[in-house]
């Protein structure tokens, strides 16, 4: 299996690979659409601001190819944010519109940006995850300033409470799942999350 992670300039992308290859997966690094199509399925990673993003997928002519796509695809952090509607991040911008919703500055609570370690609840249970063989300990590792709000709650899948807002931890829709902390950094629920993703996808369940 073959997994592409788009590279439109503004992910960590050695860690992503890093993480994805110890799944023994083929894994490419590009923003060539012809090599991309060669995968099974996509990893949109992300670091930075919003419009900066947007402006790069643009650039690289990768945002119909992203929204247009029937293979799975994992948005990570910024990655999962871009997959949203829009923005207020700097600017009101629009996203790829995947998801219904808007990402917002956090308001109300006592440190920005929501870095650290945060325990994640489950709403909804894809297809791609076996809830009765998770691990106790679901600690994920998130950084952030921006969250996305007015979400269908089906398509919520698993949320962290942050000072009493509840932080979308994982999202999906049809074959678009987003995982709003580092499942890279996450440790070892962190792999079993991307191993379960990874894994769904092999099976044709994602």
């Amino acid at each position: 299996m073959k997994i592409g992670v788009i590279d439109y300039g503004m992910g960590n992308l050695f860690s992503v690979e890093q993480a994805l290859k110890r799944l023994n997966v083929e894994v490419i690094v590009s923003n060539d659409k012809a090599e991309l199509e060669t995968a099974d399925a996509y990893v949109l990673p992300g670091v930075g601001a919003f419009p900066d993003a947007m402006k790069r997928l643009k650039e690289t002519g990768l945002i119909d190819f992203i929204r247009n796509t029937k293979k799975p695809l994992l948005g990570i952090c910024l990655g999962m944010q871009l997959l949203f509607e829009e923005s207020d991040e700097v600017a009101v911008t629009e996203g790829l519109g995947i998801f219904k919703g808007r990402i917002q500055r956090f308001e109300g609570v006592s440190r920005i940006p929501h870095m650290g370690w945060n325990d994640l609840t489950l709403q909804h249970t894809p297809s791609w995850l076996d809830r009765d063989n998770l691990p106790a300990a679901r600690h994920v590792y998130f950084v952030h300033s921006f969250y996305a709000n007015g979400l269908d709650e089906k398509e919520r899948v698993a949320s962290a409470d942050y000072e009493h807002i509840q932080v979308p931890g994982i999202v999906a829709k049809n074959n678009f799942t987003g995982m709003q902390f580092h499942p890279e950094k996450s440790g070892p629920f962190g792999m079993h999350l991307l191993t379960a993703w990874a894994e769904g996808v092999k099976e044709g369940v994602c």
